[in-house]
């Protein structure tokens, strides 16, 4: 039996690269994690969910404080955002989550932390730092970064990504967003908020198009009313550095004519996808099989090296931290366990954090049709929650999507708070809990998570207040029917 260096090695210290370093370790593996930037957290930690949630934060209390009025209270004239002050929270976040991603706590672990960027020598060896490293088992979890498409212009235009946004020293006066995706579509409603005039383009017909269109409609409409301007199917033609200002010539697809229109601003975000991070790994010399998308894996995250593991962004799957957490833990039940775990997506939740936010689980409308699934849909309206009403959040509904054997197959929902709903969602879809155990749950009054109660309620209420059932109660319990009818 060869003796390698180390059990297991990962490369990348982002959400899937730490569950493996930290499962591995504390069962015993010798482990080695290898990070190329200064330190661990990966992509979520510092230039992507943590730091835009906190910007979100910000910007959704400076609304409040805007619209104090419709509360009640005294009309604020706030003062113009300092956008310095919100960076510094941005990274006192970040710091204050950086000690459970810290080297220290690793090695406390048993994990060894090495920084740099390897690359494969062979199929159990990468080199480092002018040293080879070798493991029994291998696990990439690279992440992805901001696609930079070959527009016209683009290379000799200054522009932002996700990797500087959070960090810039003063507010833009005006932005484009090029892509309307959830980061576009966050980051535009965010500094629109914050006082920025921001306009979006997107080739696409509309926002968000993994998601249902009457929900992502209405969240276009929302943002529209806040100020965004979006200019959805246009197509970027060029993109030009002004000094001062960005311009970016689009072209409406509709338009047969072929006319233009010139957009200026003062900054260029480039919002238009990810890209896996395979350069410079060495993959071509192994013989990993990837493309343009990512590692190809099979569903226990292995390449076609058995032994080398691909999580996350990098694996061109789901471009979520808990998809790269729960691929993690895969990894960990095959390389670590040998036992033959597979990862399921079937009922995978997944949220855009606009406000009101946008969260699905299972299957939409979008895909069940996309599938030939015969399905029904059951809604209700937040404007119908008290809790929702009382908070001045009445945007939004929830709808559950029943199969033709009334099994539940997928919620999604938009309205106040649908990422922490969609947990209860996990349990009846993931967890097996019966509908109608989600039915007849109490849940405290008055609160937002009434509203699960109330749709899966919906669904067994013809049922029960059928005219069969009135029907037996009036011949077995005498039942004497209507006290009231309304008068036509």
């Amino acid at each position: 039996m060869t003796n390698y260096d180390y059990d297991i090695g990962i490369i990348g210290a982002g959400a899937g690269g730490l569950t493996v370093a930290a499962g591995a370790a504390q069962l015993g593996a010798k482990t080695l994690l290898i990070e190329k930037e200064n330190e661990l957290g990966g992509d979520c930690l510092h230039f992507g969910c943590v730091p835009s949630k906190t910007l979100i934060k910000s910007a959704h209390v400076y609304h409040l404080m805007q619209n104090a009025e419709k509360f009640g209270l005294p009309k604020i004239d706030a003062p113009p955002v300092e956008f310095q002050k919100i960076s510094e929270r941005v990274r006192s976040v970040i710091e204050d989550i950086q000690h459970h991603d810290s080297v220290e706590r690793f090695c406390g672990l048993g994990a060894r932390v090495e920084f740099g960027r390897p690359n494969f020598k062979d199929e159990h060896a990468v080199g480092l730092n002018g040293k080879n490293y070798t493991a029994r088992s291998w696990v990439i979890a690279t992440g992805s970064s901001a696609i930079i498409p070959p527009i016209k212009g683009l290379d000799g235009t200054p522009y932002i990504t996700n990797r500087e946004i959070f960090y810039l020293d003063h507010l833009p006066k005006s932005m484009i967003v090029l892509g309307a995706g959830p980061i576009g579509v966050e980051m535009a409603q965010a500094f629109t908020r914050f006082g920025t005039a921001v306009a979006v383009v997107d080739m696409a017909p509309r926002i968000l198009p993994k998601d249902d269109s009457d929900l992502t409609h209405e969240v276009m409409e929302i943002l529209s009313a806040e100020g965004v301007r979006f200019y959805t199917s246009h197509t970027i033609e060029a993109v030009k550095d002004l000094g001062n200002e960005r311009e970016v010539i689009v072209k409406d697809k509709s338009d047969k004519a072929g006319n233009t229109i010139r957009l200026k601003a003062e900054a260029l975000l480039v919002a238009l996808g990810r890209v896996a991070n395979v350069e410079g790994l060495g993959l071509e010399g192994i013989d990993v099989e990837h493309d343009r998308r990512g590692i190809k894996v099979d569903t226990r995250m292995r390449t076609n090296h058995k032994h080398i593991y691909a999580v996350g962004d990098v694996n061109g799957g789901f471009q979520f931290t808990h998809t790269a957490g729960y691929e993690g833990g895969i990894v960990v039940s095959n390389a670590i366990f040998r036992l033959p775990r597979k990862a399921d997506y079937t009922y995978l939740p997944w949220c855009t954090f606009t406000d009101p936010p946008l969260g699905n689980i299972g299957m939409n409308e979008t895909m069940a049709k996309a599938a030939g699934i015969d399905y029904r849909v059951w809604t209700e309206e937040f404007k119908d929650n008290d809790r929702s009403v009382a908070e001045g959040q009445k945007t939004g509904k929830i709808k559950m999507l029943l199969n033709e054997k009334e099994k539940p197959i997928g919620v999604q929902i938009l309205g106040p708070h649908a990422g922490d709903l969609l947990a209860e969602w996990v349990a009846v879809l993931n967890g097996k809990v019966k509908l109608s155990t989600l039915a007849a749950a109490v849940h405290p009054y008055p609160t937002i998570g009434e509203i699960n109660k109330r749709v899966a309620g919906k669904f067994f209420s013809p049922k029960i207040f059928s005219e069969k059932i009135q029907k037996g109660l009036k011949f077995f319990f005498h039942l004497k029917g209507r006290a009231c009818e309304i008068e036509s």
